[in-house]
């Protein structure tokens, strides 16, 4: 997903007030959490998305959460402002553009490492020094599974990626024979 001009829109804001409060780490977390609530959730999404249900239900509904959830005052803020304003199905693409305004202030990169199935975190370690050696920044890596690599390993950091997944030599392997 792309974050787009609205999200980025909000996310700077949030990421202002945020730095200004000495919030940053927690607001990331936090966001993260609700998101990831928000995008499993059908009933929290109709909720935001039906246009009969009214402002102060959706901020009955907000309440709750970030009572449950622990949310800072300021996540709480910012989720009944797009809430008020029907913008809660941004909130995705807030949290995208979040993260990357606040690691790209912060001097770290992102990178995005797939795995066929579990690796030893020294494994992953020796991973992150070799790529924060390369791009001279602070790698924070996002660890995911997907069996059908078959084994190998494929690294997105920023707009750049490392395909080395026996799904992608065997992908090479079969063009190369119907090449010829």
């Amino acid at each position: 997903m792309s974050s787009g001009p609205i999200g980025k829109r909000y996310a700077r804001a949030l990421l202002s007030l945020s730095e200004e409060a000495k919030l940053t780490d927690r607001i990331a977390r936090e966001l993260t959490d609700v998101v990831a609530s928000y995008e499993t959730s059908r009933e929290l999404r109709e909720i935001f998305e039906n246009p009969a249900i009214g402002a102060q239900t959706r901020g009955a509904v907000i309440d709750a959460l970030a009572r449950r959830m622990g949310l800072a005052p300021l996540l709480r803020n910012t989720l009944m402002l797009l809430s008020d304003r029907r913008r809660m199905r941004y909130l995705p693409q807030l949290a995208e553009a979040f993260q990357d305004l606040s690691e790209e202030r912060t001097g770290r990169i992102r990178a995005e490492v797939t795995t066929a199935g579990a690796m030893p975190e020294a494994y992953f370690a020796e991973l992150q020094r070799a790529l924060e050696e390369v791009t001279g920044k602070k790698i924070v890596l996002q660890k995911k599974q997907d069996p059908a690599l078959i084994g190998g390993v494929v690294t997105k950091v920023g707009d750049k990626v490392f395909d080395g997944s026996i799904q992608n030599r065997l992908r090479g392997l079969e063009e190369e024979l119907l090449s010829r």
